[in-house]
This record gives C-alpha cells, structure tokens and sequence, in this order.
C-alpha cells in the first residue's frame, strides 16, 4: 500500500511527504492563510493537466517529435449553482510543424492520463481515527 505522511506546519499550511518529497500547500490570504504555496484543491487541478502534459511529453518523445512550442491550456468551467466544476477542458497548443499524422494521437495519449482514469473510476475514501 502507497503512504504519505500528511502534516500541519502552522497557520493555514498543511503537507504531504512521501518518496522523500514534501508538497507544500496553503491557504490564501483572504482564506486566512499566508498565501505561500497553492491551495490543496489548486494542486488537484493542477495534477489534471500536468498529467495530462506528461502523456504528451512521452508521446513526444518516444517519436522524437520536438516539444517546442507545444503547450497545455486547461479551462474549469464552474457551476455556481452546484458550487463545483462541472466541466474541465484541455487544449494541446500544438506548433504549425507538428506532424498532422499525430493530431489525434497526441489528444488519445492526453486522454490515457492516470488523475483522468480516476476520476472517471474514483476510489473508495475510508476516513477514520485510531
């Protein structure tokens, strides 16, 4: 089983350390905290598109097709109503050289990304005390 450690480290901040990382996170201002590191649910979102970015990347790669000049756009529509996003959008820049043959590959290796898979299929969350 994957573990992180999940730690307070004053005011508003609260991190995860794992695999000998820390990932910091914060609160903003107007949120009470000291604004010095992106919010939990901002690295959640981010986690969509970097992942997304990743599958690009080595999609890239492996065909040695250069990476300059692409980049990923991602759009949060949000549902005031529901108080959620209810639509994520992610366009991939790609330069006017990029090899037509690879378009649609390229939105097939985006669309393989594990964050996407589940969210698609969510786990199970179990919170308890000991």
């Amino acid at each position: 089983m994957f573990e992180m450690e999940i730690v307070f480290s004053g005011n508003k901040k609260v991190d995860a350390i794992f695999n000998g990382h820390v990932v910091k996170t914060d609160q903003p201002v107007q949120a009470g905290g000291d604004g010095t590191a992106p919010a939990p649910f901002d690295l959640f979102l981010a986690s969509i598109g970097t992942c997304a970015g990743i599958y690009v990347l080595g999609f890239c790669q492996a065909r040695g097709i250069p990476t300059d000049g692409i980049k990923l756009i991602q759009r949060m529509n949000y549902n005031f109503q529901k108080r959620l996003f209810d639509k994520i959008e992610i366009e991939i820049k790609l330069p006017p050289d990029f090899p037509e043959k690879y378009k649609a590959a390229v939105i097939n290796a985006a669309d393989n990304c594990a964050v996407k898979k589940h969210l698609q299929n969510p786990p199970e969350i179990v919170v308890k005390t000991v």
